[in-house]
C-alpha cells in the first residue's frame, strides 16, 4: 500500500467520522463534542487495521462500522433504541449510496485514465463527489425529517425497514460489482454501470420520498391532534355559554324579586317578628348562594368548567380537593386553560373510576415567580406509567406554548400531573413566537 492510498484512506476516515457524527448529533437533537469525534474516529482506524490484517470480508466490515455507529448513538449521545438504529442506519446508507453514484460514475472513467497522473486527480473528485453529495443529502434529510415532538418520536420505527432495505441493497450492489475496478470496459459492461447509477440513483430518491412520506404522517398526526384539541375548547366553550346563560336567566330573576323580598323583609321587621325576619333571611341567603360556583378560582370559564367536572366526580362518589385561586392578571388563554383542565380532569375521573376502593381527586395551584404550577392529583390502579395519550399531549402542548413543561409521576395508586406555565408573557409574543 502505497502513500497516497495511507493518506487518502486516513482522509476519508476523518471525514467521514466528521459527517457521521454531524448528521447524528443535529438528528436526535443532541450536543456532539470533541471527544465523540476523537473515539469515534480511534474505532473506524481500529476496524480498518483489522478488516486489512485479517482480511474480513466487506459486507462484515460496514456491519461493524454500523455497530459502532449505533453505540456512538447510546451510549456517548444517549438516545433510544430506535433513534440511534435510524440515525445510524440512515447515515451510513446515504454515504453508501452516494459512493455507490459516484462508483458507477468513476468505472465509467477509469479504464480512461489508467498509468496517467491524472487517476490520482480522478480518484480525488471521486471521493470529494461522494461526500459532497452525502452532505447534501444529510441536510436536506435535516429539513424533512425531525424529533421536535412525541409524535415524531414514536413514528421513528416506521422509517427502519425502508431505510434498511435501501441499506441492504446498496451493500449487495457494491459487492457485486464495485469490489474492484476493470482496466478494460466492454459495451454490456458499460451498460452495466450505466444501469446500476441509474438504480442507485433511484434508491436514493426513493429514499427521500419515505422520509418525505413520513414527514407528511407526522403532520397528519399532528393536525388530528390539533383537531381534538380545538374540538375539546370549543366543546368547554359550549358549556361555559349554556351554564352562563342560565346563570343569567336566574340573576336576572332574583334581582327582579329583591324589591319584594326587601318588602317583606321590612313589614316582618317592623312588625317585630324578627324570628321570621331572620328565617326569610336565611332562605334568601340560601338562594343567591345557588347563583354563585361551587369553586371560585377567579376565572369564570374555570370556575363552570370545574362545577360541571366535579359535579360528575361527585356523582361518581369521588371525594374532590380544590384549592385554587388563578392569577390576576393572567396571559393565559381561556382557550387554552380549558383544554388543560378538561383533559386533566377528564382523565382523572377516568382513573379513579378503575380504581376499587377510596377514590379522590386532589387540585391545587401555586405561583413560583412568572411561573404558576397547576397539580393534580388522582387516585388510579397499580401498575406502570401509562404512556402519554392525546389527552396529555394536547396539555403538554399548551404548556410548551407557555414556555413550560409537564412532569407526571406515579406512585402505588396515586397519579400526579404537574403543569408548568409562565404567566408573565404578553399573548402577541406568544403568537409570534407559534407562528
Amino acid at each position: 500500500m502505497d502513500y497516497f492510498t495511507v493518506c487518502v484512506n486516513g482522509l476519508c476516515l476523518a471525514v467521514q467520522s466528521a459527517l457521521h457524527l454531524f448528521f447524528v448529533s443535529r438528528f436526535t437533537g443532541k450536543k456532539e463534542k470533541l471527544w465523540h469525534f476523537a473515539v469515534y474516529l480511534f474505532l473506524l482506524f481500529t476496524l480498518e487495521w483489522i478488516a486489512g490484517r485479517f482480511s474480513i470480508f466487506w459486507v462484515a466490515v460496514i456491519g461493524a462500522e454500523l455497530l459502532i455507529l449505533y453505540g456512538m448513538n447510546r451510549l456517548a449521545l444517549g438516545n433510544r433504541r430506535s433513534v440511534s438504529w435510524t440515525a445510524s442506519i440512515l447515515a451510513v446508507s446515504v454515504l453508501q449510496l452516494s459512493s455507490g453514484i459516484v462508483n458507477s460514475a468513476e468505472a465509467l472513467l477509469f479504464p480512461h485514465f489508467i498509468g496517467r497522473p491524472l487517476l490520482y486527480l480522478l480518484v480525488l473528485l471521486a471521493i470529494a463527489s461522494a461526500f459532497g453529495i452525502s452532505a447534501v443529502c444529510y441536510i436536506t434529510i435535516l429539513k424533512l425529517v425531525s424529533l421536535e415532538n412525541d409524535c415524531q418520536a414514536s413514528a421513528l420505527g416506521l422509517l427502519l425497514f425502508p431505510v434498511m432495505f435501501f441499506f441492504t441493497a446498496e451493500l449487495y450492489i457494491v459487492q457485486t460489482s464495485y469490489t474492484q475496478f476493470s482496466s478494460t470496459l466492454s459495451l454490456s459492461e458499460s451498460g452495466k454501470h450505466f444501469a446500476l447509477l441509474f438504480l442507485q440513483s433511484l434508491g436514493l430518491g426513493a429514499l427521500f420520498c419515505t422520509l418525505y412520506a413520513y414527514r407528511r404522517i407526522c403532520h397528519g398526526f399532528q393536525a388530528q391532534t390539533i383537531l381534538a384539541s380545538l374540538a375539546q375548547a370549543a366543546q368547554a366553550q359550549k358549556v361555559y355559554i349554556s351554564e352562563a346563560q342560565i346563570r343569567y336567566e336566574q340573576t336576572k330573576a332574583f334581582r327582579h324579586d329583591i324589591r319584594n323580598h326587601l318588602t317583606i323583609l321590612s313589614g316582618l321587621l317592623n312588625s317585630g317578628k324578627s324570628k321570621e325576619a331572620k328565617d326569610y333571611l336565611q332562605k334568601l341567603e340560601i338562594t343567591s348562594s345557588s347563583l354563585s360556583f361551587s369553586h371560585q378560582t377567579g376565572n369564570p370559564v374555570v370556575d363552570i368548567l370545574l362545577s360541571e367536572k366535579m359535579g360528575l366526580a361527585q356523582a361518581k362518589e369521588i371525594a374532590v380537593e380544590i384549592s385554587l385561586v388563578l392569577p390576576s392578571p393572567c396571559m393565559i388563554d381561556d382557550l387554552d386553560l380549558c383544554i388543560i383542565f378538561a383533559n386533566a380532569l377528564d382523565n382523572a375521573v377516568s382513573a379513579c373510576q378503575s380504581t376499587g376502593g377510596t377514590m379522590s381527586i386532589c387540585i391545587s395551584g401555586k405561583r413560583q415567580g412568572d411561573f404558576y404550577l397547576l397539580e393534580f392529583d388522582n387516585t388510579c390502579p397499580e401498575g406502570p406509567l401509562p404512556p402519554m395519550g392525546t389527552g396529555l399531549s394536547n396539555i403538554k402542548a399548551v404548556a410548551e406554548k407557555y414556555h413550560g413543561t409537564i412532569l407526571t409521576e406515579k406512585k402505588k395508586q396515586h397519579f400526579s400531573l404537574n403543569v408548568l406555565l409562565n404567566i408573565s408573557l404578553h399573548p402577541e409574543s406568544i403568537s409570534i413566537q407559534k407562528n
